[in-house]
């Protein structure tokens, strides 16, 4: 989990809302992942690390949704369900 201060956070989720409420579709929150990367190397500049840093955050992301997110989900199911058995 990228832990940034407090105030940061705050301001990033005012956006992030107001984006959030709009998504309709994979697609959609496809376009601004990749939108987002495109702006930050307009911003910093299109070099080896800046790409490499954006293809990093999104796996990273990936990985903390699936983590924070898909285990606990599948876990529950699991429970419910029962696991799967040879």
């Amino acid at each position: 989990m990228p832990y940034i201060k407090q105030e940061r956070r705050r301001e990033f989720d005012k956006c992030l809302s107001n984006i959030g409420v709009r998504l309709q579709n994979k697609g959609e929150l496809n376009y601004c992942f990749t939108m987002l990367c495109k702006w930050y190397i307009s911003r910093h500049g299109q070099n080896y690390q800046n790409l490499s840093d954006c293809g990093a955050a999104l796996i990273d992301a990936r990985d903390e949704w699936y983590r924070r997110e898909v285990i606990p989900y599948e876990d529950k199911k699991i429970e419910e369900n029962g696991d799967c058995e040879l």
